[in-house]
């Protein structure tokens, strides 16, 4: 069996949009790690960029189930010794709305050049609202 490799030029890119309003983090990162590493196309390969772009609208409003929502700690560290700070799910999604979401979804991308590509083509928004409407990204539900 020979290796699937497409050209650059010949990767067909569209557009997609996920609404996480009501929805669990894990199915909408999940959902969205799958469309932006191209695991829907025929062609794929795990050596290649060659997935989609997704926006995410509503990421404020995103539901977790359980006591995770106070529960759910998001750890950080300055380097220095003892310079380990957490922070609530709670806490963090008033500072930065689009940060659980955009951390999930980024530990579902391969590591190392090619993830951080994928990660470029991800466009989190905590309204309803993005400057993508020129695009005409296809809606995607979670439970697809």
């Amino acid at each position: 069996m020979d290796t699937i490799f497409v050209k650059p030029k010949d990767v067909q890119r569209t557009w997609y949009v996920i609404d996480a309003a009501g929805e669990r983090l894990g199915k909408v990162a999940e959902k969205a790690a799958t469309l932006l590493r191209g695991k829907h196309k025929p062609e794929f390969a795990y050596h290649q960029d060659i997935g989609d772009f997704v926006i995410i609208i509503n990421a404020e409003k995103v539901q977790l189930t359980g006591n995770k929502r106070k529960e759910k700690m998001y750890y950080r560290h300055s380097g220095y010794p003892g310079g380990i700070r957490g922070e609530s799910f709670q806490k963090l999604i008033v500072r930065k709305p689009t940060y659980p979401m955009e951390r999930a979804v980024y530990g579902m991308l391969p590591k190392g050049p090619l993830g951080r590509k994928m990660y470029t083509h991800l466009k989190v928004y905590a309204g309803e609202n993005h400057p993508h409407a020129a695009q005409k990204p296809a809606a995607v539900t979670v439970s697809e």
